[in-house]
């Protein structure tokens, strides 16, 4: 299944590495530590398949939603969130890091978009249907 325990355990790993890429500016590290905190544009790349994968089985999209839904998709946007915040936390480091930190970056942008196809896939599996979002005017 595209939404597992065992793609879960992927992301954590791939989130511990980018601590360590985080961790691990240019400009301070040896070369071993470098090394060792690689982190590969494939993590991104899967992360795109992923995503089809569930797009393929999804709706089209042709509105703004809510993040609502079945309680595992209200979990997979709330950790949505947690990715977006990270990725903004990341925007500082960019210019100055060097290293793998934009891989880091890329990935955590397309983790959040990961997490909300997900969160829609969720609930689409368990026949709870999409919150359109609508302006509200006072």
């Amino acid at each position: 299944a595209v939404v597992s325990t065992q793609s879960t355990g992927n992301i954590q790993c791939n989130l511990q590495d980018i601590g360590s890429v985080i961790a691990t500016p240019v400009s301070s590290a040896s070369p071993a530590q470098l090394a060792s905190t690689t982190f590969s544009q494939d993590h991104i790349f899967t992360l795109e398949k992923k995503i089809d994968l569930l797009t393929a089985q999804l709706p089209p999209l042709t509105n703004f939603i809510l993040p609502s839904g079945s309680e595992c998709s209200a979990h997979l946007h709330i950790c949505r969130t947690q990715a977006r915040t990270a990725e903004r936390s990341v925007v500082a480091l960019l210019a100055s890091h060097g290293g793998d930190i934009e891989a880091a970056f890329k990935y955590l942008n397309r983790l959040s978009d990961y997490l909300f196809t997900a969160a829609r896939y969720c609930s689409h599996c368990e026949g709870v249907p999409e919150e359109i979002y609508t302006k509200q005017i006072p």
